[in-house]
């Protein structure tokens, strides 16, 4: 009879596990360095990630590439894959349609929101979802237009208007211009899209100071950077909480010693997520919290960092050499209820 009770509760503790990860509402964001196919795009320089071209990119290589991003989308989800899935340095709709039609991922039927961006490079944003979990109402590239560098072109800004747990949210993906060529140097770039952003979110508060926005992406500057800090005005203290008000939870993260990208030794947050006050409501339909936001470091997305000691993202390529690794940034999750 004991054993029986014993079992009993062994079977009751599973069945509850299997209904908690069945309701756990993730969003989740990777960079996923450069998921270029090995097609040549006369439109695009993508001649480095072709078959002649500077890494060598080949059929194999993008298959291998494919096989790694769906493990780390199921491995966030553990019994449940992500509802949404945000990506950036990606070239095309085909490579997110190879990865969710040709991987394992097709078992969970996601759908594609993408568009070609301007990026000279071909790099875009996109998204993927699970439709019986998050509904699109409204899909918006916003375009960035540096009226200084009109020759300068960069990713468009996605935003999309859904219905998810039953209460409407507005997302938006980013990828803002690089460091590359001086933090300083670059950073009138970054400023400009962050303006841009926090224009169209002022838009939504006006019409609802009540709205559920959340903002991710790789931002390519930290939070207390003037981009992300003044320009977008994503705060770092969560007293008296605002609902037409940003905050950024990957704030915190940082205050862990902890990041989803490393330079010179040093862990940086680039990559974040922040919401509206209302999300940070436990009496909201939906709602969020500081320990809901997560970076996901498991260890085989890390390898030994010889030059700086610990570890270090295990990226794909290390300059023109290929590594066989995942990416050289960390995704990240964020938990709704």
């Amino acid at each position: 009879m004991l054993k029986f009770i014993s079992l009993l509760i062994i079977i009751l503790l599973t069945i509850e596990g299997l209904a908690q990860s069945e309701f756990s509402y993730k969003i989740m964001f990777y960079n996923v360095e450069n998921l270029f196919d090995t097609s040549d795009d006369s439109l695009k320089k993508d001649d480095d990630f072709l078959p002649e071209g500077k890494y060598y990119w080949n059929k194999w290589k993008y298959r291998n590439k494919l096989n790694q991003i769906y493990k780390v989308v199921l491995a966030i989800g553990e019994w449940n894959p992500p509802a949404v899935v945000g990506l950036c340095e990606i070239e095309n709709r085909k490579v997110l349609h190879d990865l969710t039609k040709n991987t394992p991922l097709k078992k969970f039927k996601y759908k594609i929101i993408h568009k070609d961006s301007p990026d000279e490079r071909g790099i875009d944003v996109g998204l993927l979802y699970r439709s019986e979990l998050f509904k699109p109402l409204n899909v918006e590239y916003i375009p960035i237009n540096f009226s200084n560098e009109p020759e300068n072109k960069t990713r468009d800004i996605l935003y999309v208007k859904a219905l998810a747990l039953k209460d409407t949210l507005h997302l938006f993906v980013n990828h803002w211009p690089s460091r590359w060529g001086g933090q300083l140097e670059t950073e009138s770039r970054r400023i400009y899209v962050a303006s841009v952003l926090r224009a169209k979110i002022d838009s939504i508060f006006t019409v609802n100071t009540c709205a559920n926005i959340i903002v991710t992406g790789d931002f390519n500057d930290y939070p207390d950077n003037k981009s992300v800090n003044t320009i977008l005005n994503a705060n770092q203290v969560f007293d008296n909480i605002k609902y037409d008000a940003l905050y950024n939870l990957s704030a915190c993260l940082r205050k862990r010693n902890v990041g989803t990208y490393k330079h010179q030794g040093k862990w940086g947050v680039l990559d974040q997520f922040i919401v509206s006050g209302s999300l940070l409501d436990e009496n909201n339909l939906i709602f969020t919290s500081l320990n809901d936001v997560h970076i996901f470091d498991a260890e085989f997305l890390l390898e030994p960092d010889e030059k700086y000691f610990g570890v270090k993202p295990f990226r794909t390529f290390i300059g023109a050499r290929y590594n066989k690794g995942f990416s050289d940034h960390l995704p990240i999750y964020l938990i709704l209820k």
